[in-house]
């Protein structure tokens, strides 16, 4: 595995498991917020051991907004992680950025409300501020492009990842918003995992594979079909990158 720390894997929507992973145990750590969202995995995928976490739960019951992203990111690190990627189902703004493309993020708009954002909220009385100029670890992102090329697969380098509360979907509307705001994809789930991992001190990356055209941005409505036949068409190529990535060798 590489030198970077052991890696933990949250997934998103489509990877409530992962299918290559050899199940070694599990383990539910108790957080000062609750219970993650399942237990956590510990496995062997390929060669090298990782964590998994299924960000919903493990029958996918737990909408975005409703998420313990505090729990879960204290879980990881507990069970000993100390680089983590999320993986995220993602509609596509940019034009680069079409159906079954994966790509790894180098930034974030939130859009979110109403979330419980970071571990220091006032209690007990200590206020913290964190840097997040650049919200995703650059070495982390750059180890999942490497990966990406040592499984000879194409990764978009980059993109600004545009967070909203969800369940629903965008308007159309609101998609030309982000649009002209910079952003490139968006999803549901981005926020706050990202930046309570930092104020952990965890490596932290994104791998989104995008499932639909963003909300006017295609020919006619999104169709869940759609989006599930793009998750399904996505999963092989995902977890080629991962495999790739926990079992890389420091350079």
């Amino acid at each position: 595995m590489s030198d970077m720390g052991r890696l933990a894997i949250i997934g998103g929507s489509g990877f409530a498991t992962l299918r290559g992973l050899e199940v070694l145990d599990q383990q539910r750590p108790a957080t000062p917020y609750g219970p993650p969202s399942a237990p956590v995995t510990r496995g062997r995928l390929g060669d090298a051991e990782v964590f998994f976490l299924p960000r919903h739960g493990a029958d996918h019951s737990l909408p975005p907004h409703r998420i313990d992203y505090r729990a879960n990111i204290r879980a990881l690190q507990a069970c000993g992680a100390e680089r983590i990627v999320g993986l995220a189902a993602v509609g596509g703004i940019g034009g680069a950025f079409g159906p079954r493309v994966l790509a790894v993020p180098n930034q974030i708009i939130d859009y979110t409300y109403g979330r419980a954002q970071s571990f220091h909220d006032g209690d007990p009385g200590e206020v913290r501020h964190i840097d997040f100029t650049h919200p995703y670890c650059e070495d982390l992102r750059r180890a999942l492009l490497g990966a990406a090329g040592d499984a000879d697969l194409e990764v978009a380098d980059g993109g600004t990842y545009g967070v909203t509360q969800g369940p629903r979907l965008e308007t159309a509307a609101e998609v030309l918003r982000m649009e002209r705001d910079g952003c490139d994809l968006v999803g549901m789930t981005g926020m706050p995992e990202a930046a309570l991992a930092r104020e952990l001190g965890l490596r932290y990356a994104c791998l989104a594979f995008v499932v639909n055209r963003a909300a006017g941005k295609g020919s006619g409505d999104i169709r869940m079909e759609e989006i599930q036949a793009n998750i399904a068409a996505s999963s092989a190529r995902v977890e080629r990158v991962l495999t790739a990535l926990a079992g890389a060798r420091p350079s």
